[in-house]
């Protein structure tokens, strides 16, 4: 799951404050309020219990707590108490309210009654009385449950003559003005909540504006073109959002110093960079005339009229070899820096299929022990009937290339005689044709003889693409990253003695990508594909 932004994050941390905030205050003030009713609920119990005992007793004045009446609590001004026959019941005594309940035990004889909303006296059931008569006669208030009736707060107390007397009154209104009042605030908790989060919202998108000011510049410098060789960076956190008083002002600030030793350090890099360049291409355009000195005079030694031993001989071969080598290093590092410093490379109509045919003849002279195919968008016509044509064309099956006239065929490959359209790009040739042998060449060293290659040329949409494909060992996972880096070579065990520079994928990869196209590489053990993807012409796309 996606973590939550930042602005969704604080609203909540402010409603969950707001929420803790409200329960805990809805909490306390609801226990106060209901402490406050329950008090007050066993106040008027209490006087309840003692008007209940003195009519009990005879007596219209107040009974003490304790649970007993003596002789020195009776008021003076009493009439004298009235004979035990003649006692009103408790549940008779004046000023009782709605819903009071009274229990009696006097002499093994249980009398329970309660006041009904009518005011009229109504008979209790067994197994309330039961409820009433387990009460501690202590003088303490307690909580009870009877049935219908609901919960009661009941005192019970021991009368002077021994008997037990429980008085209850009904928490109802009590309960409900706790109900109410719950439902009041959470009413008005709700009410504080959205606004919480509704101002919360208004407020921490306010505050966050500087922040997403320096995301903003931030990403704006990441979709900068560095790896082009951009290094002028002109975005910066605004003055306003870099104030150090405040959290975003310090990350702005250093990101826009971050910025500044970045801008240096490109800057550095890039001077370096162009030096080294500059050196390589003047070394490079430098280094040409002295080796092709050295393959001159070499080449003239071993053509003295005078007889050479045989080790002279063998060493001028050497130097002749190496010089050829060094030469082709040379200039294709030459051919790299002037790719680096962006020079202009030539543009013209090329047929990718004509190119595709000359490479891998080419390819099959140089590697016989390789399967070479051909697939080509159109079903090429040579001039003469006599030669077989050449699309999906297995060379093994054709005459031996070495004893074919192969200026003929370029003849006809040249006259453009094909049934379909070519594949057509706009670009250098000599380049392309570069790119193509390099990739020819690398699928011939670095696999074994027998394996099959395999060139294709077809239309992709707006697209030529040309695809290179073996069936060899693959590459090493370890090297695939790193393939089109500049003198990169693969295993030297598994390919011995080729003399690769391992610059030939590094200006293949340089060449395509000055001619706004993609060298890209699938490998698997068994099957490898290198795919160069070139903008067709306008003539290629029917346009």
């Amino acid at each position: 799951m996606r973590r939550p932004s930042l602005r969704r994050r604080l609203v909540a941390v402010v409603i969950t404050l707001v929420a803790v905030v409200a329960a805990a205050m809805g909490l306390v003030s609801t226990l106060a309020l209901r402490g406050s009713l329950v008090a007050q609920l066993d106040e008027r119990l209490a006087a309840t219990s003692e008007r209940a005992a003195l009519a009990q007793e005879g007596f219209p004045g107040g009974f003490p707590p304790g649970g007993e009446l003596s002789g020195d609590d009776v008021p003076e001004d009493l009439p004298d108490p009235l004979p035990d026959g003649d006692r009103p019941p408790a549940f008779d005594a004046r000023g009782q309210g709605a819903g009071t309940v009274t229990l009696t035990l006097q002499d093994g004889e249980v009398r329970s009654e309660y006041i009904d909303d009518a005011g009229d006296l109504q008979e209790l059931t067994a197994d309330q009385e039961a409820v009433l008569a387990a009460v501690a006669a202590d003088g303490v208030a307690r909580t009870v449950h009877l049935d219908e009736l609901g919960e009661y707060r009941v005192v019970a107390v021991t009368t002077e003559s021994g008997d037990l007397l429980v008085t209850g009154l009904s928490s109802a209104d009590a309960t409900a003005t706790v109900r109410e009042y719950l439902m009041v605030e959470g009413l008005v908790a709700a009410l504080a909540i959205g606004a919480a989060a509704v101002t919360g919202t208004v407020l921490v998108r306010r505050e966050l504006r500087p922040l997403e000011r320096v995301a903003a510049t931030a990403t704006r410098v990441a979709e900068l073109p560095l790896h082009e060789g951009e290094v002028l960076l002109a975005e910066r956190v605004p003055a306003k959002d870099t104030d150090p008083a405040t959290e975003v002002g310090q990350v702005g600030a250093a990101l826009n110093q971050l910025l500044g030793h970045v801008e240096g350090a490109l800057a550095a890099r890039q001077s370096s960079e162009t030096q080294v360049r500059q050196f390589v291409a003047d070394a490079s355009h430098e280094l040409r005339t002295p080796l092709a000195s050295i393959r001159g005079y070499a080449e003239l030694v071993r053509r003295l009229p005078d007889d050479l031993p045989d080790d002279a001989v063998r060493a001028m071969e050497r130097v002749e070899s190496e010089a050829r080598r060094m030469t082709t290093l040379v200039e294709d590092m030459l051919l790299l820096a002037r790719l680096d410093a962006g020079r202009p490379l030539a543009s013209a109509e090329v047929d990718l299929c004509a190119l595709a045919v000359d490479a891998v003849m080419d390819a099959h002279v140089a590697g016989p022990g390789h399967h070479w195919r051909l697939e080509l968008p159109g079903e090429t016509a040579p001039a003469s009937g006599d030669r077989p044509a050449l699309e999906d064309a297995d060379l093994e099956d054709l005459e031996d290339l070495e004893s074919l006239d192969l200026t003929d065929l370029d003849l006809d490959l040249e006259a453009g005689e094909t049934t379909d359209a070519p594949a057509l790009v706009v670009g250098d040739e000599d380049r392309l044709r570069q790119v193509l042998v390099n990739l020819l060449s690398n699928a011939r060293v670095h696999t074994p003889p027998g394996t099959t290659v395999v060139t294709s040329v077809r239309l992709d949409g707006d697209d030529v693409l040309l695809e290179v494909r073996d069936d060899g060992p693959g590459i090493a996972p370890g090297l695939r990253e790193h393939l089109f880096d500049r003198f990169v070579r693969g295993d030297a065990a598994r390919t011995p003695g080729t003399g690769s520079s391992g610059l030939g994928l590094a200006i293949a990869h340089a060449v395509v990508a000055a001619h706004r196209g993609t060298l890209t590489v699938d490998s698997t053990p068994g099957a490898t594909t290198f795919a160069v993807r070139l903008p067709a012409a306008g003539e290629a796309r029917g346009e």
